[in-house]
């Protein structure tokens, strides 16, 4: 299989990210509603998608120094995209529990759409939407106010948040009971 030429748009450029590695970063100021880049890949079923995500998350916990590297996107009830390809630059676009831009499914494409309006210069983040299952192998570093420390979507703030009260009420009461 030959190597394909990566994606490219005129909105973006590729640099070092605070958040992870390397990051995609706005070329020009970018409109609220803009469509930025495509997010490409393998189209697989859901099938093969949940194998490939097992296997990175397992290659990713005895490897720490990668943090993690599932480029998995839903695509409709059938598919999903593996964007693990070298041609597609969208998957270096990081998440951010405060982000800029999301994802669109329109027509069979996944499209990364500006949410707000962004300055040249910004760094492009989406929330990944990543579910509750297996979020404490998803910190986030993405460093905004507001970050609840784990890549996991924000509908799922409100019950992280009730489980990091209830950790913290277990230890206060087990070290209550400890000094007794």
């Amino acid at each position: 299989m030959t190597e394909r030429e990566p994606i490219t748009s005129e909105w973006i450029e590729i640099r070092q990210s605070k958040i992870h590695n390397k990051g995609v970063f706005a070329a020009k100021d970018i409109s609220k509603g803009t469509k930025i880049i495509e997010y490409v890949g393998k189209i697989v079923s859901k099938k093969e998608s949940e194998d490939i995500s097992d296997k990175e998350i397992e290659f990713s916990k005895s490897n720490p120094e990668t943090k993690g590297a599932v480029y998995i996107f839903t695509l409709n009830k059938k598919y999903d995209i593996n964007g693990n390809v070298s041609w597609n630059t969208a998957r270096l676009i990081n998440h951010s529990c405060d982000p800029n831009c999301e994802s669109d499914v329109i027509y069979g494409k996944v499209w990364i759409s500006a949410i707000k309006n962004i300055k040249k210069g910004e760094e492009l983040s989406y929330d990944y939407g990543y579910d509750l299952d297996d979020w404490e192998n998803h910190p986030c570093i993405c460093g905004s106010k507001n970050c609840i420390g784990y890549i996991t979507d924000s509908e799922n703030w409100i019950k992280l948040r009730k489980k990091f009260r209830w950790k913290k009420r277990k230890r206060v009461r087990d070290n209550f009971v400890a000094t007794i």
